[in-house]
């Protein structure tokens, strides 16, 4: 067959093909959704997983499971989602090391934007600067001028070597110029209990971490790292009002791996939105002092592409090395 005939089938069998596509696409999602958390289960990422995994099931069609895959700092569970294949039904819930990673070890067994496709942002919450109870500055301001007056006088807790809130305070001594003394526990809790006992002076860490020795007056909150004061803490103010242009914030997002179909995307972020709407969600959110904080695919990329860029820089300016 030649000429109008042939082309005329051509085009039907195309037209085909194309529908079967457009159709296969939105029959997404066709079995359970995996929801992995690249943490062990308890923690506020399992908690943030399992609050909107019943909500995204309901707007989806299809189960949501929750897949605790801890290991090596995130890196096993993240990877295992880059590896997943592209149907769309295992999504990754990240978190700021997400970001983090990618400037302190450039051997990750995948890479932090070409393996990914964004789908949404979640929720997030503001770095706060807690110091101890004993400390005499009532504010950051102030804080920051004891330290600019006695270099290195003044010890400031980190969760760790590389972590947020370590990489948070080199991000203020870059933005002042003054100098801490850096002292990097193995984690939050143990940082937060030596700050309420007096053995250090400072830490950046969130108000879930600090909240109950704040109320016990063991601990004083003397800024908060975030666009808008905390209705938590109303009368805190923030770094800007203080006269420094500082916000960072731990946040949580969804990413599918590389290639899903655009259904996934299309179909999960408004999911995302009503799921942190909801009432339930919300109060449960503010306990943890989260803000829901949804989005298109393209806001959650714009954004993790930010953070990576000011994440590498911090590690840059501050020359941060990884010890073992």
């Amino acid at each position: 067959m030649s000429g109008p005939g042939r082309r005329t089938l051509l085009g039907a069998t195309a037209a085909v093909f194309a529908s079967r596509h457009v159709l296969a696409q939105e029959a997404w999602p066709s079995r359970t959704i995996r929801l992995v958390v690249p943490y062990a289960a308890g923690g506020s990422s399992d908690i943030v997983a399992r609050l909107i995994a019943p909500r995204l099931q309901a707007s989806l069609g299809q189960s949501v499971v929750v897949e605790n895959r801890a290991g090596a700092g995130a890196l096993l569970g993240t990877e295992a989602v880059a590896r997943a294949g592209n149907d769309g039904h295992t999504i990754l819930l990240a978190d700021t090391p997400h970001a983090i990673l990618p400037a302190l070890n450039d051997r990750l067994p995948y890479h932090p934007t070409r393996d990914f496709t964004p789908i949404s942002l979640v929720a997030a919450t503001p770095q706060i600067l807690f110091a101890a109870a004993q400390f005499a500055p009532a504010d950051a301001a102030a804080a920051i001028a004891a330290a600019r007056a006695r270099p290195d006088s003044i010890a400031i807790a980190s969760a760790g070597q590389g972590t947020s809130s370590h990489l948070t305070a080199e991000r203020l001594q870059l933005l002042t110029g003054i100098k801490l003394t850096h002292v990097p526990y193995r984690g939050a809790a143990p940082a937060m209990n030596d700050l309420a006992a007096g053995q250090v002076q400072l830490f950046f860490a969130t108000i879930a971490s600090g909240l109950p020795l704040l109320r016990e007056g063991r601990i004083k909150a003397l800024g908060v790292l975030s666009e808008a004061r905390l209705e938590a803490l109303p009368q805190v103010a923030t770094f800007r009002e203080q006269g420094m242009d500082l916000v960072v914030e731990s946040w949580f997002a969804l990413l599918g791996p590389a290639g899903i179909p655009d259904a996934v995307a299309r179909r999960t972020a408004p999911a995302v939105a009503e799921a942190v709407a909801a009432p339930e969600v919300r109060e449960r959110f503010a306990t943890l002092g989260l803000t829901p904080r949804s989005s298109t695919p393209a806001e959650a990329e714009a954004f993790i592409r930010a953070e990576l860029g000011r994440y590498a820089e911090v590690v840059r300016a501050a020359d941060i090395r990884l010890t073992n």
